[in-house]
């Protein structure tokens, strides 16, 4: 309100200016005028001035029902014409080209207004023309003028109560939803209604809901998760129970190392698990506007990958293979993202190839535009019809794969696709098993 108080008192001083620079503008124009018409009527002859006004013309010039209006014609210090005393300088000076002036003085005790015009014909030199005009007509417009800006004020200030009265208005449904929000934070995440909140608002209520909605989406991913993790750690602790139970118990040597044996097994399995566990719980796509990206080259990347999984192919007596696809080169195959989460994703999909494909298999490596599109294909035993978008759930497996994965990666997999605006999927291989497919994008 202070602000708009402020603006009220500097809009009536304004306008206070403007009223009294408005009417000294149309009545000097008026009183310039009239004093041009009486410069007209001066002559002159052999230097010395006189006026030719009629007394008719006279009356006419100086008749006004309100103010009273005085001349003088002087040539240096020689009336020539009028009554004499008008003051040739004052306060409040306006000049209108560079024979006039309009000033402030006083005539006969009152306060005028003159007009002073010098004349330019040289045979009436020093000649001055003065006219002067008492002032009540201009103190009435001014005094009306002003009187004007009173119920604009009044507005004014009508107006900023009525926006302070709005404002108050449009603030309480807010508080009244931060209230309420403060009731049921501690209990429960559930969306604010927004029945009662002013249209303007509902924009900043919607905001606010999927805030919510965000949060309690994020809440019960971590309980699902956690829940799930604690189930699927529960087995492997178990097994590792029962193994030293039965290490405990054996009789020789040769038995306690088939125990230890199996006892080593189970904890690398729970080891990947585990680790499997930690890198899904860092991946959420809230991450990928501050995820720190580069080029990647794919070539590079899989050859890498190829090279790190080369003795587990070996070893199953695999044939473990890289091509380019017909007509791509390699400048196309570059994308921007994340080398190690791109790492740890087409990873987990050569492993899971390896691993489920039997001895004397063949695994492709398969890089293609456009995309660019990574497949890997294997002559595993497959998918059955159904089970292409279920693998990809946490710690789901198909059942045509048996070994000892832990369902994790390829869930993985498609998380870190999706982080990089990727897609995942699996389709039929050519080669019997399964492909699955990563397609970007952009390169």
């Amino acid at each position: 309100m202070f602000p708009v108080l402020g603006i009220v008192l500097l809009s009536t001083l304004l306008c206070g200016y403007g009223a009294q620079f408005i009417v000294n503008r149309v009545f000097d124009g008026r009183l310039m005028d009239a004093a041009e018409s009486v410069a007209q009527q001066v002559k002159a002859e052999h230097g010395l001035a006189h006026l030719e006004l009629t007394p008719q013309a006279r009356a006419m010039l100086l008749y006004d029902a309100v103010d009273t209006t005085s001349f003088e014609v002087i040539q240096g210090r020689r009336v020539v014409a009028g009554m004499s005393g008008i003051a040739e300088s004052g306060s409040n000076n306006w000049t209108y080209g560079d024979h006039a002036r309009v000033y402030d003085g006083s005539y006969l005790g009152q306060p005028v207004r003159i007009v002073n015009i010098t004349l330019t014909s040289p045979e009436a030199a020093d000649t001055h023309v003065l006219l002067a005009e008492t002032l009540i007509k201009r103190h009435r417009a001014r005094r009306g003028l002003i009187l004007i800006t009173v119920p604009v004020g009044l507005l004014v200030l009508a107006a900023a109560f009525a926006i302070g009265q709005t404002v108050r208005r449009t603030i309480q449904p807010i508080e009244r939803m931060a209230a309420r929000w403060n009731e049921s934070s501690a209990t429960s995440l559930n969306a604010i209604p927004v029945n009662d909140v002013p249209r303007e608002l509902l924009p900043f209520a919607a905001a606010l809901n999927k805030l919510l909605e965000r949060v309690r989406y994020l809440l019960e991913r971590e309980r699902q998760f956690a829940s799930t993790a604690a189930h699927q750690l529960r087995t492997p602790l178990a097994g590792l129970q029962l193994g030293l139970a039965r290490a405990a118990q054996a009789q020789d040597v040769e038995s306690m190392r088939g125990v230890l044996a199996e006892l080593g097994a189970t904890t690398q399995r729970t080891s990947r698990l585990i680790q499997q566990i930690l890198a899904l719980s860092r991946l959420d796509p809230e991450v990928r506007g501050s995820m720190e990206t580069g080029r990647v080259d794919l070539v590079q990347l899989t050859q890498e990958l190829g090279e790190s999984y080369a003795d587990m192919a070996f070893a199953k007596q695999i044939s473990l293979e890289l091509e380019l696809g017909h007509g791509t080169r390699r400048e196309q195959l570059t994308v921007r993202g994340h080398h190690d989460l791109l790492t740890e994703a087409l990873g987990n999909i050569l492993d899971n190839a390896i691993r489920y494909t039997p001895e004397r298999g063949r695994v492709l490596v398969s890089l293609e535009v456009p995309g660019p599109t990574v497949r890997i294909l294997d002559s595993g035993p497959g998918l059955d019809q159904g089970e292409e978008e279920r693998v990809f759930e946490r710690f789901v497996r198909g059942r045509r794969g048996g070994g000892d994965g832990s369902g994790l990666g390829l869930a993985i997999a498609r998380e870190i696709a999706t982080l990089h605006g990727a897609s995942l999927v699996a389709e039929p291989s050519a080669m019997g098993g399964a492909c699955f497919v990563l397609r970007f994008s952009e390169s």
